[in-house]
């Protein structure tokens, strides 16, 4: 985009509808009518050449012949006619432009035609164009006050969430239950094909936006995703990002040819990229809206211990459920905390967290507990729960909490449950922006996302490590004899040689080519041992019955070998094979995978799960995009369903997960020092107990 500075789209003095229209039911009429009357603070030009005036305001036939200066120009023109618009634009020296015509590259190859040539005018007139195929914007900004959309005739109240959509429909629907539940916005843009200004582009303008705390995002896809993590990473420090991203199914990695692949799904990618860009990710536009409310008003709690004040022990059970699977925790009350308690609440009162003030509990109750629990240094946040009952002044209870709880600096949500019974109740909270719900697991998921950004804003800051005793001369040799071969695959010993070369440490093995050699071997590297054949042609060894385990002696060691060469005949005859390759059985341990894909979007993704050849079915797996930074591999370990294993589970000892994160670390290194490596598998890495480090065991590398 030519023009960075976004202030004449998102803050226009004055603009020019091209496209306005009289008939009531076109979208030039409709964005015309919302632009003159949601109390636009500039001034409005229709411009149609077949009328004079609409609704009243004089029409011109061109932009050319308004007299005076135009910041904002929104185009709704035939999209064979938008470029002629766009150049007349330039010659008015307008700097911004808003196509909501659509039948652009959204329609296929014509219509790409048609926006690249759009956007060569846009750029040759140095102007920022949002669009096409989109709503339109809007400002809520007292001082601008401009709705430039299609939607209903509906502006929203001041307030300070800034909401983009890449996708008109799911834009027009978000103003619709903005409406509906009165939710203030700062900002609602519409970026449609993104043909010039995107995600990128306005995350910027929003970070200096002083009328906005919190950024919604609904995308389909990313323009530059290492620039988006850029700014994230940025913006986030200061203002939560939230995201829809749609398409979380694929049928992309059935075609895969190693674990990494097939687990590697687009979505499985974006939710990777997205926690290292420190943005949280959502469901649905009702959970976006609902984070939304929170963030922009409440402080980030310092950890995720996480109170629970309730007048009933059924929803407090529910919203406790529902704390801990997001991944946050139960505070655990200090003792002095349910000393004071004790004194204050009937005998009957749960003094434990979550604290039941039982179903007579009125505003005084209420009023204690809340002190209390919020003065104690264990709790980072709260949820206070109130269920109707004939006890229960709702609107006591709801100015008991508007007057309490600001005093403390932490993060509160609310549910009052009911519907018209809690609507008075509700607009008390809403004074002083505290956030409500009318289900107790909606305000628990609303706190546990808000303990996930306290934990990003107070993160530990760790650098990337480099390791210097890697041989690249080694590594580049073998990629390149590969490739003079025309070969995609790398057999074991090439691929155990490779990650040798980058410090990974590998169980002892031996390659043979003879009956004589294969029983040499056995003996010399210590009986238990493998067998496995290696071929260039042989992906998948198991298949074709090119493995063999637990061999434990020399007869069994010849009868495996026999077999195995009799079954890889029958099965792939025409296969090169290069000989066998016999390696020591190791015992104990934990089995592991890490895995490295390279996705065309994001880049060398790294996986990393628990092993063995159920992985895919259990899907037990995290993933994050290199380069990984020291707390990244970490957090990758620690969020596997099974990381209870490697600590130690029922008595074992604990695994040696400091190796893993090294491993992880060198592979990211690797991955970013060779593009030629397309996909790599290591499963297993047999990680040992701790101090006694770990083995690759197998390993399979794709090229590219």
């Amino acid at each position: 985009m030519i023009n960075s500075d976004l202030k004449l789209i998102l803050a226009p003095r004055s603009v020019a509808v091209i496209g306005a229209s009289a008939r009531e039911d076109s979208v030039g009429r409709a964005v015309f009518a919302n632009i003159l009357f949601s109390g636009y603070k500039g001034i409005v030009y229709p411009v149609n050449p077949r009328v004079k005036s609409i609704l009243g305001v004089r029409a011109y036939p061109t932009i050319l012949d308004i007299p005076d200066e135009v910041d904002l120009a929104i185009i709704i023109v035939p999209n064979i006619t938008v470029k002629k618009v766009i150049e007349e634009c330039g010659a008015k020296g307008v700097k911004g432009a808003v196509i909501i015509t659509a039948g652009f590259k959204e329609i296929g190859a014509e219509g790409e035609k048609l926006e690249k040539e759009v956007v060569e005018a846009a750029r040759k007139n140095r102007i920022s164009i949002i669009g096409p195929n989109c709503v339109g914007l809007i400002n809520t900004d007292p001082q601008v006050s401009l709705n430039a959309t299609f939607a209903r005739p509906f502006t929203p109240r001041p307030g300070h969430i800034a909401f983009i959509s890449q996708s008109g429909a799911f834009g027009v629907a978000a103003l619709e239950y903005a409406r509906k539940r009165d939710i203030r916005l700062s900002k609602f843009i519409s970026v449609g094909n993104k043909a010039d200004v995107n995600e990128n582009t306005l995350l910027p303008a929003l970070r200096d936006d002083e009328q906005t705390r919190v950024i919604l995002l609904y995308l389909e896809d990313l323009v530059n995703p290492a620039e988006f993590m850029e700014l994230s990473r940025e913006i986030g420090e200061k203002k939560p990002i939230l995201v829809i991203k749609s398409g979380r199914t694929s049928a992309g990695a059935r075609a895969a040819s190693s674990h990494t692949g097939a687990l590697a799904g687009s979505d499985e990618i974006y939710n990777a990229f997205f926690t290292q860009a420190g943005v949280i990710r959502v469901d649905s536009l009702e959970e976006l809206f609902d984070c939304g409310q929170a963030f922009a008003s409440q402080p980030a709690p310092r950890s995720n211990r996480v109170a629970f004040i309730t007048n009933a022990g059924g929803p407090g059970i529910v919203a406790t459920d529902t704390i801990i699977r997001q991944g946050a925790r139960l505070s655990s009350l200090d003792e002095r905390t349910k000393e004071r308690l004790a004194r204050l609440l009937p005998p009957t009162a749960a003094l434990e967290n979550p604290v039941d003030l039982i179903g007579d509990a009125k505003e005084d109750r209420y009023e204690s507990a809340i002190r209390i629990v919020l003065e104690d240094d264990s709790v980072d946040g709260a949820v206070i729960i109130c269920t109707p009952t004939v006890f229960t002044d709702l609107e006591a209870i709801a100015r008991t909490i508007r007057e309490t709880v600001p005093r403390y600096g932490k993060p509160v949500t609310v549910c009052f449950m009911g519907t018209e019974d809690v609507e008075k109740a509700t607009r008390i909270l809403e004074e002083v922006g505290i956030p409500h719900y009318v289900f107790p697991e909606i305000a628990a998921k609303v706190m546990a996302r808000l303990t996930q950004y306290g934990w990003w804003v107070r993160r530990p800051l760790t650098g990337i490590k480099k390791f210097e005793d890697v041989d690249k001369k080694k590594v580049e040799a073998i990629l390149k004899k590969a490739q003079q071969e025309g070969r995609k695959f790398l057999p074991e010993p090439e691929s155990y040689a490779l990650l040798q070369a980058y410090g990974f440490p590998l169980a002892s093995y031996a390659l043979v080519r003879t009956e004589e050699e294969c029983l040499e071997q056995a003996e010399r590297l210590g009986f238990p041992v493998v067998l496995k054949v290696v071929s260039p042609q042989i992906l998948h060894k198991i298949d074709v019955g090119g493995v063999r385990l637990n061999i434990e002696d020399r007869e069994h060691a010849l009868k495996a070998y026999r077999e195995m060469m009799t079954s890889i005949k029958q099965k792939m005859p025409e296969a090169e094979i290069w000989g066998v390759l016999v390696q020591k059985m190791i015992k104990g341990g934990k089995e592991t995978i890490l895995g490295l894909k390279r996705d065309p979007l994001f880049g060398p993704v790294i996986m990393f799960g628990l092993g063995g050849v159920y992985v895919e079915a259990t899907r037990d797996v995290s993933f994050r995009i290199a380069p990984l930074r020291e707390l990244t591999a970490t957090r990758m370990i620690r969020e596997i369903r099974g990381y209870r294993i490697l600590e130690g589970f029922r008595g074992e000892e604990r695994s040696d997960v400091e190796k893993i994160e090294e491993c992880l670390k060198r592979l990211s290194q690797l991955a970013l020092d060779f593009p030629e490596i397309n996909e790599l598998d290591i499963n297993p890495l047999i990680v040992l107990s701790q101090g006694k480090g770990a083995l690759v065991v197998d390993a399979r590398i794709l090229l590219s």
